[in-house]
């Protein structure tokens, strides 16, 4: 193997061969992905777009390890997800993943600190190492002044920002998006992207954003189209 080939396989963070899902329908197979390859290197963002029904959540899913395919392997880090127990590709998820929804999922009854503090404490941090990476955390998302705050006293625009810092306390090696900013008016819609994609590379994360908003999509670094089970370059 070449020494770019090398490079290039050890800067790899996400990859999926032959990736396939496709679900039964009565008689008829409803077909999600079909034998889908796809790699994403650290640093890098990619938007994953297509109308509504595409299978989108379905891909992010199973790239999250939510999910298994029918079919063909999604690698984390190395690591093939189908050959992991529940309880191994959990421990995965928590130390090389984070994930951003459309809505915040924040729990109500706790602070913004507690909750950015959550991933780090279900890791095995202290209490004390946890609070203060959240704390930290909680500054480069621009909520020093609310990490006291619970959900209910935030804006919309905060709780989305509160569940960024959240998902990328732990310094993962990959930030899984769904939709993170359909829930949001038109500036904090900016502000939250805008933000994703400054510490995606401050930290060297690898984003990965579903969208079906392709002005969003287009100021990422690369565009691909989910359509009839195939994943092209869009």
């Amino acid at each position: 193997m070449s020494k770019a080939m090398s490079d290039a396989v050890n800067n790899t963070v996400l990859s999926t061969r032959g990736l396939s899902k496709h679900f039964k329908q009565g008689p008829d197979t409803l077909v999600i992905l079909d034998s889908v390859d796809m790699d994403v290197m650290a640093g890098e963002s990619v938007a994953i777009i297509g109308a509504s029904g595409a299978g989108k959540s379905s891909f992010l899913h199973l790239l999250g390890g939510l999910d298994l395919p029918n079919s063909g392997e999604v690698t984390v880090q190395g690591k093939t997800l189908s050959k992991l127990s529940n309880a191994a590709r959990g421990k995965l998820r928590n130390q090389c993943m984070g994930f951003v929804y459309q809505f915040h999922h924040l729990l109500p009854e706790f602070t913004a600190l507690e909750n950015v503090a959550m991933p780090l404490l279900i890791g095995g941090d202290s209490v004390s190492s946890a609070r203060a990476e959240a704390e930290k955390m909680l500054g480069l998302v621009g909520l020093s002044a609310r990490v006291t705050h619970k959900p209910a006293e935030l804006s919309g625009g905060e709780r989305q920002r509160a569940a960024v810092a959240r998902a990328l306390v732990t310094r993962p090696a990959c930030v899984l998006a769904d939709e993170p900013t359909g829930n949001l008016d038109a500036k904090n819609a900016a502000a939250v992207l805008e933000l994703m994609m400054e510490l995606n590379q401050e930290l060297d994360t690898a984003l990965v954003v579903v969208t079906h908003d392709e002005v969003l999509a287009g100021k990422l670094q690369r565009q691909l189209r989910l359509h009839e089970g195939k994943l092209i370059n869009a």
